[in-house]
């Protein structure tokens, strides 16, 4: 994609302020110590990249997609804002970047869903998102995207794009039933209800039911959606 560069210098929205800096001009971390301008050495590149979407994954789940901002992210990495938008371009661009290498483990997770009989993706299905919102490792990403998702329509389009794109349609294309896609759309919503009451809004007693419990219960009705009659 192509982004804005270090030479078009830090973002000057409202959100984006001006970098602190040393009585000589030179912009400095949080810490004090003196921040670089522009392009990292090449051997740098690979971390501060990774660095920058380590912090951005952060605060969009702290904050939000709307409280987020490219300088609070650039804070967060030790980094100038011009380096976030050299590296990804536009705040929604960041969001983008960071939801796809969060959402990777559902990706990967996707194709053990279509490896199986079909009378049995309701449970694979199932097993699979229950599962990825029970790991902490997941769990911490996937709320930042759904919390910024649920509050500006920026972040729902970029999550939209991305799991209908991405997860539903190559399920619908695996079902071989009418209307699969809608079938998908229904399995996935009855999933990510669950998601938000259990692991976002934390509803009892659901929140602190057992993950097998929630399976057994929720599994032969995402089934149905996918296949039943």
């Amino acid at each position: 994609m192509t982004g804005r560069t270090a030479s078009d210098g830090p973002d000057v929205s409202a959100s984006d302020g001006p970098d602190a800096s040393a009585s000589d001009g030179t912009p400095t971390r949080s810490d004090g110590t003196a921040r670089r301008r522009g392009r990292p050495p090449r051997t740098e590149s690979a971390g501060t990249r990774d660095r920058i979407l380590d912090a951005a994954r952060e605060e969009f789940s702290a904050r939000g997609y709307e409280k987020t901002s490219v300088r609070g992210i650039a804070k967060s990495a030790g980094v100038d804002s011009a380096l976030v938008h050299h590296y990804f371009g536009t705040k929604e661009q960041v969001f983008e970047a960071a939801v796809e290498v969060a959402f990777a483990p559902v990706l990967t997770a996707r194709d053990t869903v279509l490896d199986g009989p079909l009378d049995e993706v309701g449970e694979r299905m199932t097993r699979m998102i229950i599962g990825l919102w029970e790991s902490p490792v997941t769990r911490a990403p996937l709320l930042a995207i759904v919390r910024s998702a649920v509050n500006n329509e920026i972040a729902a389009g970029v999550f939209r794009r991305l799991i209908a794109s991405q997860l539903l349609r190559r399920i619908a294309g695996q079902l071989g039933v009418p209307d699969a896609e809608l079938r998908a759309e229904l399995a996935a919503a009855q999933l990510v209800g669950i998601a938000m009451i259990r692991y976002v809004i934390k509803v009892e007693p659901l929140a602190s039911a057992d993950a097998e419990q929630i399976v057994e219960r929720v599994a032969p009705v995402v089934q149905g959606h996918l296949t039943g009659g």
